[in-house]
């Protein structure tokens, strides 16, 4: 076999067992990462910021907003060797590094203990969670999208997004029985818990994710000695205006942030909703996501990444507003029915696609960092929406106008950078890239 024939076998087990491994690691990861969002919303205010009355739920959910700062310092890094050294070591490393920092967390002592030291130390250990997200993701899509046969790579890739589905259930799941606890130990040591059972879903994907060999693409680059000393010099020489649209297109994550955050604070706060039901509207929402979103990634792979991108964000805009004011409604089952459409078949049209949409505008040289560095500058915007919503008015009466005004604008900016993009659905996944790769060496036709 020439080494320059395409990579990654046609059919088989391995494009399977790779979506499974990006599937188990990403609910890991994001089980980790959203028990950290609800806790911000409906514990941390009491826990790490009693003193800052009326200002608690804005700091507690600024915390939530400081992975997002050390994202993208971790994209460089994590890229960097995930382009070097491989996919498959960057993506162990990330997974102890989330299940080792959520584990601290629950074992942080409380502000009635050491005061202000103990949302400061809650910061660091969130820190530390997005180092880890910063890689997961990028490594995951990359691992996956580079196994995959080139007529379905956005089906298995978007396995991935659907794992972070799986983990935010969990993760709701998880917090549901905390918050019905009475508060004395609700808010001593019931929180915690979440946290703690990480450690046991971490040790579990850590012996299924081991067990996946590295792409076929990248160990054939290896061989050519074509890999790259410095990938993030090639990506900003070579990629930088696919660099800039994924950043724009990953402004839709914003929508997952206010979702899965805000709406649950907006319902709890103004429309008095109660705070298990407003966790299971997450539930209901992710449930029905982990069947569209597959099949939404097969539509994407028969008429192309862009219309259902475009798609995903059009139609978060249009129903979010409707989702915000059913919170008012006192009609439960509007709710459940709003939750399910604006999430499950709305933006996660998007969420399905964006792996293989963002990972195909790079070549396999600089993929990890491209879709690293892109996505987590981009989702500096999810971050922090929900504190900058919540400044400006998003929790009081009404406030729904001002969050969907917010969710508007930044799906239009998605859906705008997205028409700009090449389709790359039925391009080759040896020669995705590399029309843009001046440093590359060029794709030979393979021989028997």
């Amino acid at each position: 076999m020439d080494a320059s024939a395409p990579a990654g076998p046609a059919t088989g087990k391995t494009p399977r067992k790779a979506a499974t491994a990006s599937f188990m690691g990403s609910a890991v990861e994001y089980y980790d990462f959203f028990i950290f969002g609800s806790a911000a919303a409906l514990i941390f205010p009491r826990v790490f910021f009693p003193d800052a009355d009326a200002q608690a739920s804005v700091m507690s959910l600024a915390t939530f907003g400081f992975a997002y700062i050390a994202r993208p310092v971790g994209a460089v890094i994590l890229g960097h060797f995930g382009d070097r050294v491989g996919r498959q070591k960057v993506l162990m490393f990330t997974l102890l590094l989330m299940g080792g920092s959520t584990f601290l967390i629950g074992c942080l002592p409380d502000f009635s203990t050491i005061g202000w030291w103990a949302p400061v130390l809650l910061v660091l250990c969130r820190l530390m969670q997005g180092l880890s997200a910063a890689g997961e993701q990028a490594g995951a899509s990359s691992m996956t999208l580079e196994h995959a046969p080139d007529n379905r790579r956005s089906f298995f890739t978007s396995w991935t997004l659907t794992g972070t589905q799986g983990g935010q259930i969990l993760a709701a799941l998880v917090f549901i029985p905390v918050v019905a606890l009475p508060d004395d130990i609700k808010y001593g040591i019931g929180w915690r818990i979440p946290f703690w059972l990480s450690a046991v879903v971490v040790l579990v994907t850590y012996f299924i994710r081991r067990s996946l060999h590295e792409t076929p693409t990248f160990t054939e680059a290896k061989e050519r000695n074509e890999i790259v000393k410095l990938p993030v010099g090639v990506l900003l020489k070579d990629h930088w205006r696919d660099v800039l649209r994924v950043i724009c297109c990953a402004f839709i994550a914003a929508v997952s942030t206010v979702y899965g955050t805000l709406a649950i604070k907006y319902g709890t706060e103004v429309g008095n909703v109660n705070a298990d039901i407003t966790l299971w509207l997450v539930v209901a929402g992710n449930v029905f996501a982990l069947f569209t979103q597959p099949l939404f990634g097969r539509l994407a792979d028969r008429i192309g990444r862009r219309p259902v991108f475009i798609y995903g964000a059009v139609s978060s805009a249009v129903i979010m507003p409707f989702y915000l004011l059913s919170m008012e409604s006192g009609n439960t089952l509007l709710q459940f029915a709003l939750s399910v459409a604006v999430f499950s078949f709305g933006y996660a049209a998007a969420n399905a696609v964006w792996p293989s949409f963002y990972g195909e505008m790079f070549s396999a040289r600089v993929r990890f960092s491209g879709l690293a560095i892109g996505t987590q500058l981009g989702f500096l915007m999810a971050g922090f929406a929900p504190s900058i919503v919540a400044a400006i008015g998003g929790l009081e009466p009404g406030g729904w106008a001002v969050t969907s005004i917010f969710t508007g604008v930044i799906c239009a900016i998605a859906a705008v950078s997205a028409l700009t993009a090449r389709e790359t659905a039925h391009v080759p996944t040896a020669e995705l890239g590399l029309d843009l790769d001046r440093t590359a060496a060029p794709v030979r036709p393979a021989t028997a």
